[in-house]
């Protein structure tokens, strides 16, 4: 059983643990974007995929992969400005699913004189629910991120008063 213990020794707790909470969505928000990127970039349709849209989707989830590992290291410190930038790359992972999985589902390709659909209903469903896991695991964690970073900035700030009470 897990003892009850004083809200102020949990808040002075955090200046001496991590946020592990927050680090680890971000680690699943990469997951999730690798798993999508995996399988956007397995598929082979014609020449429907070489194109620059892709070369810049190549270049973002790099991007990605590196500010999002950047986040969940900053955010096990309690760094609030990474865990706006987790949201934001959270957010934006929402937004990716109007880009390649909704136009490349669109889509249609003609191969041996047969029109193909580019992603078909289960790939871009897939898709979908990969990005929209990312982002949900880089939006929670920065939002509890965000919140217990100025829950220890705020005890922090009472101790300094303490301390020049005394």
């Amino acid at each position: 059983m897990k003892k009850e213990t004083d809200p102020k020794t949990a808040v002075d707790r955090m200046r001496y643990t991590k946020n592990k909470f927050s680090s680890n969505m971000a680690i699943l928000a990469i997951l999730f974007n690798v798993f999508y990127f995996v399988n956007i970039y397995r598929s082979d349709v014609s020449n429907y995929y070489y194109n620059i849209l892709i070369g810049g989707s190549i270049v973002f989830n790099l991007l990605y992969l590196l500010a999002a590992f950047l986040c969940s290291e900053e955010v096990k410190q309690y760094n609030e400005r990474y865990c706006w930038v987790l949201l934001v790359l959270g957010i934006i992972q929402f937004i990716r699913i109007f880009i390649i999985p909704a136009r490349a589902h669109s889509a249609y390709v003609v191969i041996a004189n047969v029109e193909r659909q580019v992603m078909y209903d289960k790939q871009f469903f897939t898709c979908i629910f990969y990005l929209v896991v990312s982002g949900v695991c880089a939006v929670l964690g920065a939002l509890k991120g965000i919140k217990l970073s100025r829950t220890l900035k705020a005890y922090e700030a009472t101790l300094g008063e303490e301390k020049r009470r005394d």
